[in-house]
């Protein structure tokens, strides 16, 4: 033990002792008054590991991460932050009125208690060491929301803003809320971590914060400072750099004392021992925990106020199962597991054991060791912490001996020697697809010499639950080899999805607020040409702001490292406009005379079939700018058939959404059941789900209800029901940018020029006029209409008759890319010859995938890719006639 408990032998720690490293109290904020539980040297111990920009590793002994730990304590640890918490925000409303009142959170038994009423504040737990840690306080203080960050990217889910960690070998930091409104008001703001040791990421995530949502106030609590003068200064000129308030709390603060040599003697430290094997491999079994699909499991995806009860009654359903399905293992008796024991124990100690056992069966009045159970070690996987830890509550509520820890992503370094922190270690393929760097879990042991091994219970969600588990190297693999008999519980979690859809319900008078706030609203009027853009007037209404005077355009590769990085979101600047040589012109010439008539056909199946079951009053309503020709094309058609459709384009923008004020203009003038929404191909069906997510996001929030069915060209992903065509071929408009799109930029979505009453922003690039071929494209198509006109019905009955059910093929088409080459998301991954195209125009492209080497389909592609100096690879058997991969920069 190193802790300062009284009566307790102290032992030096090993790191202080050999290299230097040590660890002085300063101040302890907690209530005990004289209690020795909550200073420095008792809630952390100093550990190592070998990275060479930071060796040195606090060890906690509250937070069940490295150290198995009992449950409670974990919980009162961050039962007593949350009160820290809570002090401040009194003292700060004191100065602001009272804060509006909410339901007093549901307490049961297990879980951790709540303030008597809901607090005016959300949470932020930092993944993924703190996910757990910010829950308990976010339930302590009864915050509206909890969130916790998180480095798994679901595909399902938005990302609302990112941040670094600058120490960490994994570093960035998602953050996912569904909807992203449960997280976007002014309340203050909590982050939650274990340590503070500089605070640079709790200012990065700051200032990340900051930008997507101002907020006056914000809260750093940790369990323990550890900030020199100058980091606490650092603080000070952030809150003034934001003009907001930054707060810190902890339950005690010290100093880190790191000799000038530590990085070089650990690296000098003879290479540490993992994944011990015993003689006989431990046994295993799998337990499936009930979980519903509407109820967070966690913080990744937000945890409102509103969701602890229903979190609590499947947390009661699913620890019920846990108990029983333990129960009914034949080796989850005391009795099993001592006459069991290794055969490396001496048969006295096993007896030394039963005896002990014997005992504690007679107090309890069960006169029978076997009924007795096993201690349990609980191991959460990563940034699913809160959950398990609950359950580990509930086994030692109902006399279970029981501990709590969790696996980890960071490499530390194992030393068997008292009085260092990280006794054994194990190293373990990460059980998710797609992820390639291992995992890692330490100790993995009762703390205490025990007279019988404990069952170790891993408990992961769905994404977790792969063959990787069991083959060799996965954690139930290594585990069971070191001789530990192991329980493999499985929770469902929720879908983000299904999250989102229960929250637009649950909030029908947020809906209520925002139609009588935007009744009487002013909108902007519509954009047209030939004062923006050069289609006219009456082609399209763009429902944009004009930004054509400002400074937009940034440098192709800095801006996709930036993107990348997280420190931007690709719709806040944009590319600088490629403009190709003569010889690709002259080939977008060749190709716009070769595909017209094919184009002409797909306009108008896809006209016809909108008309056919939407009705003769349609409105078209492109995204914005891909979807802008086609709507024009679309229009045009209908016009030869007597109709006059209106037709506007709007902002759609990935992870943000699309343009709430165009949508009330939308509502403002037409029939939201009129409303079409059009856009030239899908891909991978990104912008598809968008869209759906988009207008219930809208909804939920009190606006009309518009149909999500998008209507495309082409879709080759399979993703939508209303289309001209499924093939994939080159559709002539994603052979250029603004020059065959209006002249019209890409959307532009940032807080700097987009105000709260404004569209989404463009500009209109005037000066490449001569360069324009966008009526070109419009004009040769139009007069393909009357020479495909006899064959348009025969296709429309053709596609009409077809199993038009989206498949999202190309999704799992773009996945499988994606593992076979390694890449770090789907986002890097752009199927089809549209998508390809914008690869090569606007982003940092790696390679491009083609299906034959010579179809005439991506001739352009081939010639982009030459000039780029960017790799050309067949690979036969693509299900698009081509992908492009963007480059990870962060590699580079």
């Amino acid at each position: 033990m190193t802790s300062g408990s009284e009566g307790t032998v102290t032992v030096q720690p090993w790191a202080t002792r050999e290299l230097g490293f040590g660890l002085r109290h300063g101040d302890s904020h907690v209530s005990d008054a004289g209690s020795r539980d909550w200073d420095i040297p008792a809630l952390i111990e100093p550990g190592l590991r070998r990275n060479p920009r930071r060796a040195h590793l606090l060890v906690s002994t509250v937070l069940g991460k490295h150290l198995p730990t009992d449950p409670h304590r974990v919980i009162d640890a961050g039962d007593r932050l949350g009160d820290l918490v809570l002090t401040l925000l009194g003292e700060h409303a004191a100065n602001a009125g009272p804060a509006p009142t909410g339901d007093s959170a549901a307490v049961s038994d297990g879980q951790t208690s709540a303030s008597p009423r809901a607090s005016h504040a959300v949470v932020l737990g930092f993944a993924e060491t703190a996910t757990g840690l910010g829950h308990i306080v976010a339930a302590r203080i009864g915050a509206q929301c909890y969130l916790h960050s998180t480095r798994r990217d679901v595909p399902t889910a938005h990302t609302l803003t990112a941040f670094e960690e600058g120490h960490s070998h994994a570093t960035s930091h998602l953050l996912q809320p569904m909807p992203a409104d449960i997280f976007r008001n002014e309340l203050p703001m909590v982050l939650v971590d274990d340590e503070i040791s500089t605070g640079a990421t709790a200012l990065d995530a700051i200032r990340a914060l900051h930008a997507s949502t101002p907020r006056p106030h914000y809260i750093l609590a940790s369990l323990v400072d550890m900030r020199t003068e100058s980091d606490k200064a650092a603080f000070a000129a952030a809150a003034v750099e934001l003009g907001a308030t930054i707060d810190t709390v902890c339950l005690a603060s010290g100093e880190t004392l790191l000799p000038e040599s530590l990085i070089d003697s650990v690296a000098a430290l003879p290479d540490p021992i993992l994944n011990p094997v015993a003689a006989n491999r431990g046994r295993n079994a799998r337990i499936e925990l009930p979980w519903p699909d509407a109820v967070p499991e966690g913080g990744r995806h937000g945890v409102l106020h509103a969701d602890i009860a229903m979190f609590e009654a499947a947390l009661s359903a699913a620890a019920a199962t846990l108990r029983a399905g333990i129960a009914a293992l034949p080796w989850s008796g005391i009795d099993s597991a001592v006459s069991s024991a290794p055969a490396a124990d001496t048969a006295d100690s096993a007896a030394v054991g039963r005896a002990e056992l014997k005992s504690v069966a007679s107090e309890r009045g069960t006169g029978d060791e076997g009924l007795l159970p096993r201690p349990v070690i609980v191991l959460a996987h990563e940034e699913l912490m809160y959950l398990p830890l609950r359950l580990a509550a509930v086994l030692a509520d109902a006399g279970v001996p029981t501990r709590y820890q969790t696996t980890t992503r960071s490499p530390a370094y194992v030393l068997d020697e008292p009085g260092y922190p990280l006794r054994r270690g194990f190293r373990f393929t990460a059980p998710e697809l797609g992820e390639d760097a291992p995992r890692f879990v330490y100790n993995a042991a009762w703390p205490e010499p025990a007279a019988v091994e404990p069952i170790l219970v891993v408990v992961i969600d769905e994404p977790a639950d792969t063959e990787r588990l069991t083959a060799a190297g996965g954690l139930i693999d290594v585990l069971t080899a070191s001789g530990a008999d192991v329980v493999l519980a499985v929770v469902p979690g929720a879908d983000p999805q299904s999250l989102r859809a229960v929250r637009r319900e649950r909030f029908p008078a947020e809906g209520q607020l925002r139609r009588e706030a935007g009744a009487d609203r002013i909108l902007p009027e519509p954009l047209r040409g030939p004062e923006f853009g050069s289609y006219a007037a009456d082609e399209v209404a763009w429902l944009l702001k004009d930004l054509s005077g400002a400074d937009l355009e940034a440098d192709v590769a800095e801006r996709e490292r930036r993107i990348q990085a997280g420190i931007a979101h690709y719709a806040e600047s944009l590319p600088v406009e490629y403009q190709p040589d003569a010889a690709y012109r002259e080939l977008f010439d060749r190709v716009l005379s070769e595909s017209a008539e094919r184009l002409a056909l797909a306009v108008a199946t896809v006209a016809e079939l909108v008309v056919a079951e939407r009705g003769d009053d349609v409105v078209l309503v492109s995204l914005a700018r891909a979807g802008t020709p086609v709507g024009v094309l679309m229009r045009r058609w209908l016009a030869t058939r007597g109709l006059d459709v209106p037709h506007y384009a709007v902002s759609i923008v990935r992870d943000r959404g699309i343009d709430a004020v165009a949508l009330d203009y939308l509502a403002r003038h037409h029939d939201p059941a009129n409303i079409v929404f059009v856009d030239g191909w899908t891909g991978k069906g990104a912008i598809t789900r968008e869209l759906a997510e988009a207008l219930d996001a809208y909804a939920a929030a009190g606006g009309a209800r518009f149909n999500p069915d998008l209507a495309v060209l082409a879709d080759p992903g399979a993703c939508v029901s209303t289309y001209g065509t499924r093939d994939d071929f080159l559709i002539a408009s994603a052979c250029l940018n603004s020059t065959v799109s209006g002249l019209v930029s890409r959307t532009v979505l940032n807080d700097t020029l987009i105000g709260p009453g404004d569209y989404h922003g463009a500009k209109f690039y005037a000066e490449l006029a001569a360069d324009d071929v966008s009526g070109r494209l419009l004009d040769a198509v139009t007069a393909a209409f009357d020479t495909v006109r006899p064959r348009v019905a025969a296709h429309l009955e053709s596609v009409r008759n077809s199993d038009r059910t989206p498949t999202w093929a190309g999704w799992a088409s773009v996945e499988q890319v994606r593992a076979a080459y390694g890449v770090a998301s789907v986002n890097f991954v752009k199927p089809g010859v549209g998508e390809t195209t914008r690869v090569l125009l606007r982003r940092v492209p790696w390679r491009v995938l083609v299906r034959e080497a010579d179809a005439p389909e991506h001739a352009h592609i081939r010639m982009l890719a030459a000039a780029r100096d960017v790799p050309v690879e067949v690979v036969p058997d693509l299900a698009y006639a081509c992908m492009g991969l963007i480059k990870d920069v962060a590699e580079s």
